[in-house]
């Protein structure tokens, strides 16, 4: 594959960044779902369709710096070429539908990023890398989950000091309303930093050939279908990985459900603003273990949150390995 490649093959391209995006959103439902469906406050068929407008809508409350940091960002601009991103992407899908197929909730984000260094270095060596916006990610492998279970703990403290004269009934029909925004707020975040990755990818592809001029920028077009895609894999759901996120690492009633929800929300819109691409899976799994913890630390099942952090940490070198390894295999094919 050539610097400069024919349009059907751009289109064949921009179609697989779709698919990785759709597939995004089948993989990560359980991220915006799962508490409000083991709350029992949606049923699942009903929460896909109120995830997915959320998750859709999102472009028009955020900026578009999460597409600008995984664009330009992680790997130097300069040496993306079609290779690069066809590597990166078959990466990512790979790792996706592994981790979908044993209802693992990895990251798709961090696939995503893994994907791009693995191509990058195998292109044009540890130099392509672009280390501050790597070392950003990175990063929030270790504070999304972290800072989602301190805002998740702290929030079921505050909201069980608030209603400890309630009964529990009264709490119970209180948190099946207030989860509908919760969860809401919580597929907000999800598309705002989600779809932006596939942003990314698509934008820096178009700018490699020349076609957004001297200056790096998201077309409308691609925001539009990026949010799109992303929301069709959520309403086609993801039912492994809900029933390990909802149920198997701890059991939640709507208060917790609320609580790991705005917990998760709050880190998403402020990760979002900041523009670092996070994974809305460690995100949400750190905001629901913090709330079986405040409950008492064996309601969580350590062992399960256990294989999901090993799943975590294999995600970026797992994904450049098969990124790195299909642009060699690609180059010799070309």
């Amino acid at each position: 594959m050539d610097a400069t490649i024919a349009f059907p093959l751009l289109i064949g391209l921009v179609a697989v960044a779709l698919f990785f995006d759709f597939l995004n959103g089948l993989h990560d439902a359980a991220n915006s779902i799962a508490t409000i469906v083991s709350t029992r406050v949606l049923r699942p068929h009903y929460a896909v369709f109120w995830a997915a407008f959320f998750n859709f809508i999102a472009f028009l409350f955020f900026g578009l710096h999460v597409a600008e940091t995984v664009g330009k960002g992680i790997v130097d601009a300069s040496i993306v070429t079609p290779a690069v991103i066809f590597s990166a992407l078959v990466g990512a899908i790979v790792w996706n539908i592994v981790t979908w197929v044993a209802g693992i909730p990895s990251s798709s984000s961090h696939a995503l990023i893994g994907g791009l260094v693995g191509a990058g270095v195998a292109k044009a060596g540890t130099g392509a890398i672009v280390w501050s916006g790597l070392g950003k990610t990175v990063a929030a492998i270790v504070l999304s989950p972290a800072t989602g279970f301190v805002l998740a703990l702290v929030l079921v403290l505050i909201v069980s000091w608030l209603f400890v004269r309630q009964t529990p009934f009264a709490v119970d029909n209180t948190f099946r309303v207030l989860q509908f925004f919760s969860a809401s707020l919580y597929s907000l975040g999800h598309g705002g930093n989600d779809a932006q990755k596939t942003m990314g990818i698509i934008a820096v592809l178009l700018y490699s050939q020349g076609m957004l001029g001297q200056s790096f920028y998201v077309p409308l077009w691609v925001v539009l279908t990026c949010q799109s895609a992303l929301a069709l894999g959520t309403l086609l759901g993801g039912w492994r990985i809900v029933h390990t996120m909802g149920s198997k690492i701890t059991r939640l009633n709507p208060m917790q459900g609320f609580c790991a929800e705005t917990g998760g929300a709050i880190t998403l819109f402020a990760a979002t603003w900041l523009g670092v691409p996070v994974s809305t899976t460690h995100t949400i799994t750190g905001a629901i273990i913090g709330v079986g913890a405040a409950r008492r630390v064996s309601a969580v099942r350590w062992g399960i949150a256990g294989n999901i952090v090993v799943a975590w940490v294999i995600t970026l070198p797992a994904t450049a390995a098969i990124s790195a390894l299909t642009y060699l295999a690609t180059r010799l094919a070309a």
